[in-house]
């Protein structure tokens, strides 16, 4: 392996780690400490990729939302349903909360609010072109968005879809 790949290779662990501490410890229980030992490398190497834990954090941010659309292109927008449907599966799982964890610590933390904007607009920008794509308008796309987050945090204290599968139907039923 190159020195190069080897770089990308730490880079990527160290994110990687950094979106699972999110998810076990939240957003104040990540260290840099829990993330260089769930990563595996020395404090050298994490500080040598990223300088503080806000430039790690940034970093963080940047890379959920390049995998929620990634994941969302990868499915395909050849209709509303099917465009729908990988927009929910995107808003659920451990990118999801680690982005969750992210979007509340930005609540009373300026820096991070800062850094996060940037990334969450060009995701909604990314998400709404494939959205209208459909043919629906704004006040659909936000009314989608608005009620996956919800579902993606009642999610949290249920089991059982049902309910939410439902949710999603009227939505379809309503705006249809």
């Amino acid at each position: 392996m190159t020195r190069s790949e080897q770089r990308a290779r730490t880079h990527q662990t160290l994110l990687d780690a950094t979106v699972g501490c999110l998810v076990e410890f939240g957003y104040a229980g990540t260290t840099t400490q829990r993330v260089q030992e769930r990563a595996g490398v020395s404090r050298g190497a994490l500080l040598h990729h990223f300088g503080s834990k806000a430039d790690l954090f940034v970093a963080a941010i940047h890379y959920i939302a390049e995998q929620q659309l990634a994941q969302v292109r990868l499915a395909g927008a050849d209709s509303r349903r099917h465009l729908v449907t990988a927009l929910r599966e995107a808003m659920s799982g451990p990118l999801f909360l680690a982005g969750l964890e992210l979007w509340l610590g930005a609540r009373t933390d300026p820096a991070l609010r800062a850094a996060l904007l940037p990334a969450e607009r060009e995701l909604g920008r990314e998400l709404r072109k494939a959205f209208e794509s459909t043919g629906d308008d704004r006040v659909g796309y936000e009314s989608l968005l608005m009620m996956l987050r919800g579902l993606a945090l009642t999610s949290i204290l249920r089991d059982d879809t049902t309910v939410a599968d439902a949710v999603v139907d009227r939505w379809f039923d309503r705006l249809g």
